[in-house]
């Protein structure tokens, strides 16, 4: 079985709006349908799970009726983070799936989510423990110790930025997870970093410069243009 994990439990502070972006309506539905809308209708996702707060579970629910159908298997309350969240609906998923399936974890404000991405990721898991979507850097690339001055030049050809979907084997991933509770897994942000540092099988696939997540006004706005130019 391969499960669909998406994270909606977000507030979205960085946009300004007054309700969390991935609830904006563009093109009369909320963003977070977008990306529903694909990963249910693909043929190689079986379940959806979704985490959401209480009071964005009728909003959701609603885009699961329409988008989800009968893959829609329930919500998971969000946790103080991202990767707490992550374990709340990992913990959920272990109710009706095995540790031999599969989980696709997706950020609900990353609405333009390709069928080719999630066939990609699906097929690259053969074999390996786990599959990221990255995107080479194009920018020269500096660190900075105290975020004023420049303290190296690092190899952009060995940087690479994650994006989402992060795919993984379902049982592996939940120890990997389970073994930063309780302390450490707070200081987490990327769901792909508990399975790293457990030491798991990851493989890198190319990503999608389409595929992006709506942080700031200027995302929304250019996702509001590119719904558009589809309609």
């Amino acid at each position: 079985m391969n499960i669909a994990l998406i994270l909606s439990g977000g507030t979205g502070t960085r946009l300004g709006a007054d309700i969390p972006k991935q609830y904006i309506e563009v093109n009369g539905r909320p963003v977070i349908s977008y990306c529903m809308e694909r990963l249910a209708g693909h043929p190689g996702i079986d379940a959806v799970q979704i985490v959401a707060a209480g009071q964005w579970q009728e909003t959701v629910l609603a885009c699961a009726e329409k988008y989800c159908g009968r893959t829609f298997r329930g919500f998971s309350l969000p946790g103080e983070n991202r990767q707490l969240s992550v374990y709340h609906g990992l913990t959920d998923i272990l109710r009706y799936a095995s540790g031999e399936d599969v989980v696709m974890v997706h950020d609900a404000a990353r609405p333009l989510l390709s069928a080719r991405m999630i066939t990609d990721s699906l097929s690259a898991l053969e074999g390996h423990d786990g599959v990221l979507p990255v995107l080479a850097m194009k920018d020269t690339v500096y660190q900075s110790t105290d975020g004023k001055k420049i303290s190296a030049l690092l190899d952009r050809g060995s940087i690479f930025a994650g994006q989402a979907p992060e795919t993984f084997r379902l049982g592996k991933y939940y120890e990997a997870v389970g073994s930063l509770l309780p302390d450490r897994i707070r200081s987490v942000n990327g769901s792909s970093e508990p399975a790293v540092m457990a030491g798991m099988d990851i493989v890198m696939i190319p990503g999608d410069e389409g595929n992006f997540k709506i942080t700031t006004a200027a995302d929304l706005e250019r996702f509001r243009e590119r719904v558009g130019r589809q309609a």
